[in-house]
């Protein structure tokens, strides 16, 4: 049995789930695309090679197998994108939460169900129909749990907003005892540099008091300030439209003072260097074509309790 455990981003990992780019399937059409940067790329010629992404990931894994992280990987699905396992599912504490996702990936969270099934099935949850949500927009730290949403009324013509209030009620219902705190994020379907696909597109803490954040992925600046008043505004490394863009927030963490990033987030790296991070860089520019990062690449299933 895997003992869950997931209280923050930050503590030492210990197992994870890490998504694949094996058999990525040919370049989508433009109607396929689910996000504006994918599009962008698509239309431009320049989307990822699946070569290129499998060497990315490999990186990765190195790694992740550096510091002795049990590593689990999807069973392949032929000609389809399994990369961002972030989107399937999340572990709050030691529950669960397999995601309602779009339906047309559905068959991801059919290709961890080996790892599904080493876990207590009463710890396993599915939420109703009704309810949107998925991993890239809850984020814990410690008594509080992120969730990143959208609160237009125009929610449902929006393939890029994907947790809805239903979906903030039911983590708040399923863990009355943590603080669940909800940020409005700004939107676009046409527009990657403005479009803040999850939460941790425009938020991500770091260590046990800083922070990665692009106030202007926010369309409400009291949910920036709560942050801002939260971390203190010393502790926050500030993002450039450019570097949103460029998925900088979407970092990971391995352990409290290590990082792996993005080798060219060289303003963030030698940030988090003088502040006594280790940073591990590894290449992933490519995977970042598809508006997904290191953290999206994810799904932790068991941090160290510290």
């Amino acid at each position: 049995m895997l003992e869950l455990n997931i209280n923050n981003e930050t503590s030492r990992l210990t197992a994870v789930v890490l998504g694949s780019a094996l058999s990525n399937g040919p370049t989508p059409k433009p109607e396929e695309a689910y996000d504006p940067k994918s599009l962008e790329h698509i239309l431009a010629g320049t989307y990822p090679h699946e070569s290129d992404m499998i060497n990315e990931m490999d990186s990765f894994l190195k790694v992740l197998k550096k510091y002795n992280v049990t590593v689990f990987r999807p069973e392949n699905i032929e000609n389809y994108n399994q990369i961002f396992a972030r989107d399937i599912g999340f572990v709050i504490g030691d529950v669960f939460v397999k995601s309602n996702i779009l339906p047309d990936r559905e068959r991801e969270l059919d290709a961890i169900q080996y790892v599904i099934n080493q876990i207590n099935p009463i710890k396993v949850v599915r939420p109703p129909e009704e309810v949107h949500i998925e991993g890239g927009d809850v984020m814990l730290w410690n008594d509080y749990i992120f969730i990143g949403t959208y609160k237009g009324s125009d929610y449902k013509y929006y393939i890029t907003a994907r947790t809805n209030k239903e979906g903030v009620q039911y983590i708040k219902n399923l863990f009355p005892n943590k603080i669940v705190k909800e940020f409005d994020l700004v939107k676009s379907k046409i527009e990657a540099r403005d479009n803040a696909l999850h939460l941790d597109c425009c938020f991500q803490p770091v260590g046990i008091d800083k922070g990665i954040i692009y106030k202007s992925g926010f369309r409400e600046e009291a949910d920036y300030l709560f942050l801002v008043n939260l971390f203190g505004k010393e502790n926050l490394f500030h993002l450039t439209r450019d570097e949103m863009y460029n998925m900088n927030s979407n970092v990971f963490s391995i352990d409290a003072n290590v990082v792996v990033s993005e080798r060219n987030f060289t303003r963030l790296n030698n940030w988090l260097r003088q502040n006594d991070f280790i940073v591990e860089e590894i290449p992933y520019a490519e995977i970042a074509k598809q508006e997904g990062l290191l953290r999206c690449s994810t799904l932790p299933l068991i941090r160290k309790i510290t």
